[in-house]
């Protein structure tokens, strides 16, 4: 190519012709292995990456898997939550302004959260606090921050009369389907109109049995006496 280095020289006086030839003979030699210089440096790539995978060293052992962290999938906002149990009738409601779902423990957190549960017999329990976390099927609730627990007034198999039972604290745990309630914190008990206070408390429902412990008061309203008939 006219005008490129890899041109000869015009001829000019006192030039040799073989010196001419011999620099023509190189430079078209040149001409010829650059159009393979691509080549011959992709070959050299290739072998240098064949030759580092197969003498770059492997982690030995069983590998760990990478565990989820506790990190929230979902979140809800002014939202209510409805459980039916296998033949459709209401099993539970869970209201709350926030919710987040963790889902390596299953656990949604509920801000102002409001739980309604109702036994197969129809007892109907109310559950609210600042703050709930609640298990997947919401029979299980911890309830932190003017946490309060309400049992409504029914009538058991023999057709007595259940007082209203009421728990106020800053912690419960409540056990929806067993109707169980306990903490380790100090609770306000209420049953109808009678108030008993202690440091930590138990109570099931189904054995009709509170259990106080540490400083334990009580109030005892007198029963009013039966109406006289007409």
């Amino acid at each position: 190519m006219k005008g490129s280095l890899t041109d000869p020289a015009p001829d000019r006086p006192g030039v040799l012709p073989q010196k001419k030839d011999v620099w023509s003979g190189i430079l078209r030699l040149w001409d010829r292995t650059a159009i393979y210089m691509p080549l011959l440096m992709m070959g050299v790539l290739a072998l240098g990456t064949y030759w580092l995978v197969r003498n770059t060293p492997t982690l030995s052992g069983p590998q760990v898997a990478l565990q989820a962290g506790h990190e929230v999938d979902y979140f809800m906002r002014k939202f209510t939550v409805k459980n039916f149990d296998e033949s459709g009738k209401l099993k539970s409601e869970i209201y709350g302004t926030e919710a987040r779902h963790f889902p390596d423990t299953d656990i949604l957190e509920i801000d102002q959260a409001r739980i309604r549960s109702i036994t197969p017999d129809g007892q109907v329990t109310t559950a609210t606090a600042i703050r709930a976390y609640t298990n997947g099927d919401g029979s299980e609730v911890q309830l932190t921050g003017n946490a309060r627990v309400i049992r409504e007034a029914s009538k058991d198999a023999a057709g007595r009369e259940n007082p209203r039972l009421e728990f106020r604290g800053e912690f419960l745990h409540a056990f929806l389907n067993e109707e169980r309630v306990t903490s380790h914190k100090p609770v306000l008990l209420i049953r109808g109109n009678d108030q008993f206070t202690g440091d930590n408390f138990s109570y099931n429902n189904l054995d009709q049995v509170a259990l106080l412990k540490g400083r334990v008061r009580g109030v005892l309203m007198p029963k009013s006496p039966p109406r006289p008939l007409p």
